[in-house]
């Protein structure tokens, strides 16, 4: 939230992805900014795609800065956990009025929902401070 009640809406992603980086910085989590993965179809690399982060190495951030959050957007932010092997993920939209965001579980993870709860509230108190 801090992130966006001090810019507010309006500037590109480009601009939050880097204040976020700072709060994640400052708040002492590891973290890796687009980082550029391989995508794989049939075993075989078709492109590539940039993650804007993967925080800890267990959760993958995709930020945007639209007006709106789509089913696109969140279709797009389940695709990339699948792709990348990830369980749970966030899409933040700095670009509305208010923030926006939305929690992402890549449910063909085999992980206990219990493991998943107890990892989405320490994310949830972070993520709170941060954004």
């Amino acid at each position: 939230m801090k992130v966006h009640r001090t810019l507010g809406n309006g500037f590109q992603e480009v601009i939050y992805q880097r204040a976020l980086a700072i709060e994640l910085e400052n708040q002492g989590l590891d973290f890796v900014r687009e980082q550029e993965m391989p995508i794989f179809y049939n075993g075989r690399n078709i492109g590539t795609r940039r993650v804007d982060f993967f925080v800890e190495n267990k959760i993958m951030v995709e930020l945007k800065a639209l007006t709106a959050l789509e089913d696109v957007h969140l279709a797009q932010a389940i695709n990339y956990l699948e792709a990348y092997h990830m369980e749970i993920g966030l899409l933040i939209n700095f670009g509305a009025k208010s923030l926006q965001f939305k929690r992402v579980i890549n449910s063909r993870k085999n992980q206990s929902a219990q493991s998943v709860n107890q990892r989405e509230s320490a994310v949830q108190t972070k993520e709170s401070t941060i954004l």
